[in-house]
């Protein structure tokens, strides 16, 4: 599972036992990141069949998952089919290689023998370098503090988080190929890209090889890859099902909100309302007597805001998606991947 034109930071290795004392010294003696990026290698090459992997914890608590070496080989070869990116491909490590994002990148750059070089996951991994790297996997707010820097790599997959419409509408000035992303741990990273910039660009999710979707009757996306999954991996995610290896996505099941007998998707409402609130925010809801649930607008602030500041905001919304109360909070709460804590900053409200 190791190609033998793999390098990392420029350093190639003769055999299997070189790269564990590679990775057994990262691990004794690196930084943080180097020491993740080790003590995964070492998993990665030893005898189990199976490692062991953390889900971010933004829709709940975070959990350990066991996911089989077969599968996350099929699942790093689908990527790495899909977008061409074969051997003495160069390569970007800027993602925790403590979740799965990251150890997808370790993953396919051993498995097609890759140039991968290593730097600090932080909101500028492309500031201090000074290489064209042909691929790297990144987060919504990496993406947004590289904008100036995103020539140096010519094809971005970006996940953890959506693409704001005002990203969006950035990147389309841009010349690199960036590509969302849709998965979860649970599927072995993505398993859907869409492309948000460029020629080929779509508001739609497309299937990766091997890759098919159904739904629910509640209308929830249902995601059968046999290659990294002998279980159909039924979704919280309502997507408007566009075909088999298609969709939209409209927002979370357990995050819809029944206003007045309206389903309103706070996803949806925020995609309206980045483009005209800077700072960070999320929508949620309250229990209210007359409309069931009503809306309510979450932001960071350490200045005391009211309703009405957002008046021009709110006239892209219908009347059933305008936040019906607003809820400040000097600080708000992250995931190490940069994903707002909702639940934990709500309890605390």
């Amino acid at each position: 599972m190791i190609h033998p034109n793999f390098r990392l930071n420029g350093k190639n290795f003769e055999s299997i036992e070189a790269l564990s004392e590679h990775a057994s010294k990262l691990t004794l003696l690196g930084t943080v990141e180097e020491k993740a990026v080790g003590q995964f290698i070492e998993e990665w090459i030893d005898e189990k069949d199976f490692i062991e992997v953390k889900t971010s914890g933004s829709t709940g608590t975070p959990k350990n998952i066991t996911l089989h070496k077969s599968n996350v080989l099929n699942s790093a070869k689908a990527t790495i089919d899909y977008f061409k990116l074969f051997e003495n491909s160069k390569a970007l490590l800027c993602l925790p290689a403590k979740y799965i994002a990251g150890k997808m990148m370790l993953v396919r750059a051993m498995v097609a023998g890759w140039d991968l070089h290593m730097v600090n996951p932080g909101k500028e991994p492309l500031r201090n370098v000074n290489e064209v790297f042909d691929f790297t996997a990144m987060v919504p707010y990496q993406v947004f503090h590289s904008l100036e820097d995103l020539h140096k790599v010519k094809k971005v997959i970006v996940g953890g988080g959506a693409i704001s419409p005002k990203l969006e509408e950035q990147l389309q000035q841009i010349d690199t190929q960036v590509f969302a992303t849709y998965g979860m741990t649970e599927t072995i990273s993505h398993i859907a890209v869409r492309k948000v910039n460029g020629k080929k660009y779509s508001t739609a999710f497309t299937a990766l090889p091997l890759v098919t979707f159904s739904q629910t009757p509640s209308g929830c996306l249902k995601i059968d890859a046999k290659a990294i999954s002998k279980e159909v991996q039924v979704t919280n995610d309502v997507v408007e099902l566009i075909s088999p290896t298609s969709f939209k996505f409209l927002g979370r099941l357990d995050n819809v909100i029944n206003s007045g007998g309206v389903k309103v998707f706070p996803e949806e409402v925020e995609r309206k309302l980045s483009l005209h609130i800077k700072q960070p925010f999320f929508v949620s809801s309250e229990k209210d007597d007359a409309l069931g649930e009503r809306i309510i607008l979450i932001i960071e602030s350490k200045k005391p805001l009211q309703l009405s500041d957002f008046s021009i905001a709110f006239e892209s919304l219908s009347p059933y998606e305008r936040p019906k109360k607003l809820l400040v909070t000097p600080k708000f709460f992250y995931t190490e991947t940069e994903k707002i804590k909702r639940s934990e900053i709500l309890s605390k409200l």
